[in-house]
């Protein structure tokens, strides 16, 4: 599935509304895109276990090598390998700055990542992939905040349905903490974890 394409229709290809603005064209057509979208068609269990990856890939709009990477650090640790995996992708730079509510979607946080808008412990990092620590504290830069999309984030435009307990946001502020890693419960995913790592074990 290429990242290219219309989130509209790559929602509903993925049988989710990947942001705010798709949810109404999801709820309106909640099937796949195209002249057989509404047919029944026959799953196969590999055909499952790949939807359930790209799920999880496009929520937090990963490359395959990333989610390949994310997996292989998981399956090396102990534990249950798909929930450490979820766990590190949610704590990507790009993920956490969408969870405290500084951009609408992963995609403008992506962004705002890249484009060297955020800092981590008072330094620019501008990869979207950085992997936050505990009691890493991430802060929109001085010279970002009077930016419109920003001056929206302070006034709490994006924070109402995305309260982590795992950071302790000042949003006014634009300045959260990680203080401690996510349980996979608390991470606003959808996604069988499981099916993911039997695609990647097959």
């Amino acid at each position: 599935m290429n990242q290219s394409r219309p989130k509209a229709k790559l929602s509903r290809s993925l049988g989710i509304p990947l942001t705010p603005k798709c949810v109404k064209y999801f709820e309106r057509r909640p099937y796949p895109p195209g002249v057989h979208g509404r047919a029944r068609r026959k799953e196969t269990d590999y055909k499952v276990r790949l939807l359930e990856k790209q799920r999880l890939r496009h929520q937090y709009n990963v490359s395959e090598v990333q989610m390949r990477r994310a997996f292989a650090e998981a399956h090396r640790g102990t534990g249950k390998t798909g929930e450490r995996m979820v766990v590190a992708l949610e704590c990507r730079l790009d993920s956490l700055v969408l969870r405290a509510g500084f951009a609408r979607t992963i995609y403008q946080a992506r962004q705002a990542v890249a484009h060297g808008h955020i800092a981590v412990d008072g330094r620019k990092v501008d990869r979207p992939s950085y992997k936050v620590q505990p009691f890493q504290t991430i802060a929109v830069r001085e010279k970002s905040r009077d930016k419109t999309p920003f001056q929206v984030a302070a006034a709490g435009a994006h924070v109402g349905a995305r309260t982590a307990p795992y950071l302790s946001t000042a949003i006014a502020d634009l300045r959260t903490t990680l203080i401690r890693l996510p349980e996979r419960t608390e991470i606003p995913v959808l996604c069988d974890e499981q099916l993911v790592v039997e695609f990647y074990s097959r």
